[in-house]
C-alpha cells in the first residue's frame, strides 16, 4: 500500500545520485520510502559482508546488527536469492525479532549487475498481511533502481 502511485517509485531515480555514495544514496532511499508507504515501522537495509548481512542506513527502532544469510527472513531471501513476502512473521521458521511490534514483512534483494545478492530491502509493519503482491512488486522496483545507484557510487 503506497500512499502514492508506481510512478512515485520511479522518484527514486532522480532523488538518488550515484555520485553521493553508497551510504548516503541508501539513507535517502530508507527515508523516501518511509514517507511513501503506509503502515510500516521499519524501513532498512541490510549489506552483504562476508556472509552477514550486516545493518544499513534505515528509519524505524533500532534494529538487530548482524544477520546471518539464511537467517530469519533477511537471510532467507539472501539464501534464496528471492522476495519473502511473510503475512506474519512469528510463524516464519528461524524468524529473528528485532521489535516485537513487527507482525508482517517485506524482504527484497539488491543485487549486483550479474544478479548476485549485494543486500536487502526490509521492510516491516504492525499489521499483519499488510502486504500485497503489488507491494512486493512495486519494491522489487525500487530495488532495482536502489542497487543500480550503489553500483555505480564513487
Amino acid at each position: 500500500m503506497l500512499k502514492g502511485t508506481i510512478h512515485s517509485v520511479e522518484q527514486l531515480n532522480h532523488l538518488l545520485d550515484e555520485q553521493d555514495g553508497k551510504m548516503t544514496t541508501l539513507a535517502n532511499a530508507s527515508a523516501f520510502l518511509n514517507d511513501l508507504l503506509a503502515n510500516i515501522n521499519w524501513v532498512g537495509f541490510y549489506l552483504l559482508d562476508n556472509g552477514v548481512l550486516r545493518l544499513g542506513p534505515f528509519q524505524g527502532k533500532p534494529a538487530c546488527t548482524k544477520i546471518p544469510v539464511g537467517s530469519g527472513v533477511c537471510g532467507a531471501a539472501v539464501a534464496q536469492n528471492q522476495t519473502q513476502r511473510v503475512d506474519d512473521v512469528h510463524t516464519f521458521p528461524g524468524h529473528i525479532a528485532c521489535d516485537s511490534a513487527s507482525n508482517s514483512e517485506l524482504v527484497v534483494v539488491l543485487r549486483n549487475k550479474e544478479g548476485i545478492p549485494i543486500g536487502v530491502l526490509d521492510i516491516d509493519s504492525p499489521l499483519f498481511s499488510r502486504f500485497t503482491e503489488e507491494d512486493a512488486n512495486n519494491m522489487e522496483r525500487a530495488a532495482e533502481i536502489i542497487s543500480n545507484k550503489i553500483r555505480q557510487t564513487v
